[in-house]
């Protein structure tokens, strides 16, 4: 059992208000570009009916609205073939009007999503989940940063949370959330620790983090009792439970007793990874300005 806490809960890391700043900064980006006769523009591939993926696409839609920038959505069946998926990537790479491809996952099980992925040209990875993309990270540069880690970056910046010379600790190793988690973060002067299924004693680990992110996929599994006061607690997990509500990875009502800051599922991580894929659009956008013609 956790400790009862005398000081006030955790302060709440909002993404959504985070996000909404970021829309309106992005819309005076926009305007400049407009200026030049450039509209960003994020073209989305969707491969089936994935209930959830649709949800997904349709609010990144609304967020490019929000923004002002063109969204457009090229849906494919779910019998659709590896090279013709594959052909659209590459039909969107010429495409001058588009600025970033997002592909949609998760694919039908027939589908290489890998293979897929790293179809998509470099300038355009806004997603920022290609392998040079990725690679750029161990460098402690990249292009465009994968958005759910830069979100959790944001997020933390924007409420003073230190990093630099803390101690961190990142719950996942996967190579969307956990591993670029862990660069970005060591970038930025942290310590860190990525803890994983094969981590003897979790407990003990995330006990030692002053900043301490989530994103394994398992709803709840870190409590109270496993967060050191005082500490920054972020959750990327979005898990539905048999009620059909939303969990995260977090056990919110008992870590916000013990922790500094944490943010909430839904409304914490969540906007921020589109807020970022929305900004790497524009950002795409503005290089494509100044880059030599082909």
């Amino acid at each position: 059992m956790t400790a009862p806490r005398e000081t006030a809960p955790a302060t709440v890391l909002d993404g959504a208000a985070a996000a909404r700043e970021i829309y309106a900064r992005l819309r005076e980006r926009v305007a400049v570009l407009g200026g030049a006769n450039i509209r960003p523009g994020l073209a989305a591939i969707q491969v089936g009916d994935n209930p959830a993926s649709k949800i997904y696409v349709r609010n990144k839609a609304r967020a490019c609205e929000e923004a002002g920038i063109h969204s457009e959505v090229h849906g494919l069946s779910a019998d659709t073939t590896q090279a013709a998926v594959v052909a659209t990537v590459l039909k969107l790479n010429r495409d001058p009007r588009v600025h970033g491809i997002l592909l949609q996952l998760p694919l039908p099980p027939h589908l290489d999503a890998d293979e897929i992925m790293q179809s998509i040209a470099p300038e355009k990875d806004v997603d920022g989940l290609t392998r040079p993309s990725l690679g750029a990270l161990v460098t402690g540069y990249s292009s465009f940063e994968p958005c759910t880690p830069a979100g959790v970056i944001v997020l933390l910046e924007r409420a003073g949370v230190p990093i630099d010379g803390r101690h961190a600790v990142v719950v996942g190793r996967s190579t969307i959330v956990g591993k670029p988690m862990a660069l970005m973060l060591m970038a930025r002067g942290a310590t860190v620790t990525i803890c994983h299924s094969r981590t003897r004693d979790l407990a003990a680990e995330t006990r030692r983090a002053d900043v301490l992110v989530a994103a394994v996929g398992r709803p709840r599994l870190i409590t109270g009792d496993m967060v050191k006061p005082g500490a920054a607690v972020v959750d990327v997990g979005i898990n539905r439970m048999p009620d059909g509500k939303l969990a995260g990875d977090v056990d919110y009502a008992t870590a916000r007793e013990v922790a500094g800051w944490i943010s909430p599922v839904p409304g914490g991580v969540g906007p921020m990874t589109v807020a970022m894929l929305i900004s790497n659009t524009v950002l795409s956008a503005e290089r494509s300005r100044s880059a030599p013609a082909a």
